[in-house]
C-alpha cells in the first residue's frame, strides 16, 4: 500500500514556481498525496497538476499568479478560447486531481485591461489572457472550497473530462471585464457542481462542446447536475452554448438563486449539436437591463437556435423542462429558432414572474447574438469579435425589434410548447416600447 505523501510549502511572496511545481512532481512521482501551500502570500506561474495530487490552499493563503500572459508558455492547453491557449494551473489526461481550499486564488485580471468602452458597458481586454484553472482530459476532478477573485479570462475551465465534483467554490470577478466565465464545462461528462457562489460579468456556469484543432466536437456533455448555487452575471447565469459543436443531453439546473444578472437561463445552439432532455428547476430570478456590449437584456429564459455558419446548421433543442421560476425580469421569455433545426417539446410550469420596465430600454429588442457576423466581422465593421458588430446603419447585427413591441412571452420556430400555471404579471399600463399582447408567435 502506497502512502500519500504530505508537502507543505511555507510563503515568501517570491516567485515560487519551481519550489511549487517541484513539489508536486515528487508527489506524484511516489503515487500521490497533498502539496498544500501554507498561510501567507505565494507567488507563481504557471503550474501543472498530475495525477493522484492535492493542491491544497490553506486557510489564510493568498496565491498569486504572474499577470504575464508568458509566464504560463509552459501549461499551454489544446482548447483555444478568445485566443488564450493558456492556463495557470493546468492538468492534462490525468487522474484523481484535486485543488482544495479554504486559500485565495488572487488572478490580476486588472493587469489585461487595456481600455475603457463606456458606451456597450465594458472594459476593453488583452487580446492574449490566460485562464485561471484548465483541466483538459481529466477523471476523477475534484475543486472544492477555495476562492478566485479577479480572474482574467475563464475562471475554471474543464475540457473533455469525466467525473467531476465541484463544490463550494467561490469566483468573484469584475463586472465589467469581458469573458471571465465563472465555470465552464466543455464536453464533460458525469458532473456535480454545488453551493458554489459566482459573480462576475460573463457567463456564470456555462456548457459548452467546443471543437478541437481539427474542427471536430472535443464531445459530449452529458449527466450534469447543477445544484444550490447562486450566481449574479452580466451574462447568462446558467447556460448551454454557444460553442455547441458536440450534443449536450441529460442536464438539470435546480434549486439556484440567480441575482442582478442580465439574462437567467439559457439555451444557444450554432454549431450543429443537439440539446435534449434539459431541466431548470426550482430556480429564483432577478433579471436586469444591460448595456449592448452583452449578449441579451433582461430576460428569465432565453432560448435560440441559429445557424451562425452557412456551412453548419444548428443543433435542434428538445425536450426543454422549465418549472418552479420565479422573480422578476426586465425583458422577455425568448423561444427563438431562425434555423430549420428548430426547438421542439417545451414545457413550461409553474412559471411566476414580474416583468418590468428597466432604465436603459435595451430590453425592448430580442437578441440572436452570436452570429456570422461576430465570427467572422468585416474589416471595416465597428465591434468586437465575438461580441458584438455594427452594420452599415449603425445599428448592432443581432438585436431584432419585436413585432409590435415587447411581449412577456416570444415564440419563433417552436414546435410542441405546452404551458401550464404560467404567470407574468406586467404593469397596468404599459409603457412605451410594450406589446398588449402577453405572448406573441412569429411565423417564419
Amino acid at each position: 500500500m502506497v502512502t500519500p505523501q504530505l508537502l507543505s510549502i511555507d510563503a515568501t511572496g517570491r516567485d515560487a514556481t519551481a519550489e511549487i511545481q517541484t513539489a508536486i512532481d515528487q508527489v506524484a512521482a511516489c503515487g500521490g498525496g497533498r502539496v498544500s501551500l501554507l498561510a501567507g502570500e505565494h507567488v507563481a506561474g504557471g503550474l501543472l497538476l498530475k495525477s493522484g495530487v492535492e493542491l491544497h490552499l490553506a486557510e489564510g493563503v493568498l496565491l498569486r499568479p504572474i499577470p504575464d500572459y508568458h509566464a504560463y508558455r509552459d501549461t499551454a492547453v489544446r482548447v483555444i478560447a478568445e485566443k488564450s491557449d493558456r492556463g495557470m494551473i493546468v492538468a492534462r489526461n490525468a487522474e484523481n486531481v484535486r485543488i482544495t481550499g479554504p486559500g485565495r486564488i488572487e488572478a490580476g485580471g486588472e493587469h489585461f485591461i487595456t481600455g475603457d468602452d463606456p458606451d456597450v458597458g465594458t472594459f476593453i481586454p488583452a487580446e492574449f489572457r490566460p485562464r485561471v484553472v484548465v483541466f483538459e482530459g481529466c477523471r476523477a476532478v475534484c475543486l472544492d472550497g477555495f476562492q478566485v477573485t479577479g480572474s482574467p479570462m475563464w475562471t475554471l475551465h474543464l475540457a473533455d473530462c469525466d467525473d467531476v465534483v465541484i463544490r463550494a467554490v467561490t469566483i468573484t470577478n469584475d463586472r465589467r471585464l469581458p469573458n471571465t466565465d465563472g465555470i465552464v464545462l466543455d464536453a464533460c461528462r458525469r458532473v456535480l457542481i454545488e453551493g458554489c457562489i459566482i459573480s462576475t460579468a460573463d457567463d456564470g456556469i456555462c456548457l459548452k462542446t467546443s471543437a478541437g484543432p481539427d474542427g471536430k466536437a472535443i464531445g459530449t456533455c452529458e449527466d450534469v447536475t447543477v445544484r444550490r448555487c447562486t450566481v449574479s452575471s452580466l451574462s447568462c447565469a446558467l447556460k448551454l452554448g454557444t460553442e455547441s459543436f458536440g450534443d449536450f443531453c441529460n442536464i438539470a439546473f435546480e434549486d439556484c438563486t440567480v441575482s442582478e444578472s442580465n439574462r437567467g437561463l439559457g439555451l444557444f445552439s450554432r454549431d450543429g449539436g443537439h440539446m435534449r432532455n434539459i431541466r431548470f428547476s426550482r430556480i429564483e430570478v432577478d433579471c436586469h437591463e444591460t448595456l449592448d456590449g452583452f449578449w441579451g437584456s433582461g430576460e428569465a429564459l432565453t432560448v435560440t437556435v441559429v445557424d451562425r455558419r452557412p456551412e453548419r446548421r444548428a443543433g435542434t433543442v428538445e425536450n426543454l423542462l422549465v418549472e418552479e421560476i420565479s422573480g422578476r425580469m426586465e425583458g422577455a421569455i425568448n423561444l427563438v429558432s431562425t434555423s430549420d433545426a428548430g426547438i421542439r417539446n417545451v414545457e413550461l410550469n409553474r412559471i411566476t414572474l414580474a416583468q418590468q420596465p428597466g432604465r436603459l430600454g435595451s430590453g425592448l429588442r430580442y437578441d440572436l447574438r452570436p452570429t456570422f457576423a461576430d465570427i467572422a466581422p468585416s474589416a471595416e465593421a465597428a465591434g468586437r469579435a465575438n461580441a458584438w458588430t455594427r452594420g452599415a446603419d449603425g445599428r448592432i447585427i443581432g438585436l431584432l425589434d419585436y413585432p409590435g413591441g415587447m411581449p412577456a412571452i416570444f415564440l419563433k420556430g417552436v414546435d410542441g410548447l405546452f404551458a401550464e400555471d404560467v404567470a407574468v404579471k406586467r404593469p397596468v399600463r404599459l409603457p412605451e416600447g410594450w406589446n398588449a399582447q402577453d405572448i406573441v408567435e412569429e411565423t417564419r
